[in-house]
């Protein structure tokens, strides 16, 4: 009998020890689905805050009515969209680290207040990038906008995508616009409505003013986006972004080569300059061929690898 419990004794206790030696465990393994999803999701959740208003933010100068309380939440919804916009803010900040100086000496240089590089920003995070209404570059011109500002836009050249050009052909639109309007914001907005369109919706609504009109939701986000991406990019640590300088896209060196003949072959002239097609690219977005026509009486300034 005793050699029968030694040998099937330990069958029925061998259970109980095992529950009790596990503790947690056969907590875990007595738990609903339920109990124990709750406790993975305890284990691994994260706390999101939301982040407080400014007191005050200004735009190229001008204040922003934050007193007016759909101007304050329509801030607070886009402050929340680009905090917690992980992959595109970070990827703007990396950018800024690479584009920042140029497009701001050329505001600068254009009498443009810094704060329009976040207008850029807030149209193409500094990609080179079409929309699915065919406007193109940092700047998200159009074509015929872009002709009408003297750039170049066929199938080998596309001049929406040339920096200095984009940012120089921006910066007559808006100065354009404010002197329409009256005001920077107005201007901005303008460039995403259109100045017909503005112009058309404060007529028919009978104010003055960006803050004042309703609008479609795109265009009243617009602003918004912008301030949003204003207080971010220029606070990113108060945000939670830590981008290191390190882990940031720098300037690409180059040297310039002036051409003022047709360039029949990109591809072999790449590489005659010590270079390949695709790098020919990267330093020269504006090039959409494998071909360079250069008229007479022009030229093209080509940036090369160093």
């Amino acid at each position: 009998m005793g050699q029968q419990f030694l040998k099937y004794g330990w069958i029925l206790v061998a259970p109980l020890l095992i529950l009790q030696l596990s503790g947690e465990n056969s907590l875990k393994l007595s738990a609903t689905p339920n109990e124990r999803n709750d406790r993975a999701f305890e284990a691994n959740r994260q706390i999101f805050t939301s982040p407080a208003l400014p007191d005050a933010i200004t735009f190229a100068g001008e204040p922003v009515p934050l007193h007016l309380p759909d101007v304050a939440e329509r801030l607070d919804r886009e402050l929340l969209a680009n905090t917690y916009l992980h992959t595109s803010t970070l990827l703007a900040l990396k950018r800024m680290q690479r584009y920042l100086p140029e497009i701001r000496q050329i505001l600068k240089e254009n009498d443009m207040h810094e704060d329009f590089i976040y207008l850029a920003l807030a149209e193409s995070l500094f990609g080179q990038v079409t929309s699915h209404a065919g406007a193109s570059g940092f700047w998200q011109l159009m074509p015929d906008t872009a002709r009408g500002y003297g750039m170049v836009v066929n199938g080998e050249v596309d001049e929406r995508f040339h920096v200095q050009k984009s940012t120089v052909a921006a910066c007559r639109y808006l100065k354009t616009a404010k002197n329409k309007f009256g005001t920077w914001t107005d201007a901005a907005a303008s460039y995403n409505r259109g100045m017909a369109g503005l112009d058309k919706a404060m007529k028919h609504q009978k104010v003055n003013s960006f803050y004042d009109l309703y609008l479609n939701d795109e265009t009243s986000r617009y602003i918004f986006r912008i301030l949003a991406l204003k207080e971010i990019l220029g606070n990113p640590q108060k945000y939670g972004f830590d981008v290191p300088e390190t882990h940031g896209y720098n300037p690409l060196p180059a040297k310039a080569v002036t051409v003022e003949n047709t360039i029949p072959d990109l591809i072999d002239f790449a590489h005659e300059q010590g270079t390949n097609y695709k790098t020919l690219r990267l330093y020269n977005p504006w090039i959409r061929g494998y071909k360079l026509t250069v008229p007479a009486g022009k030229e093209y300034v080509l940036q090369m690898p160093m």
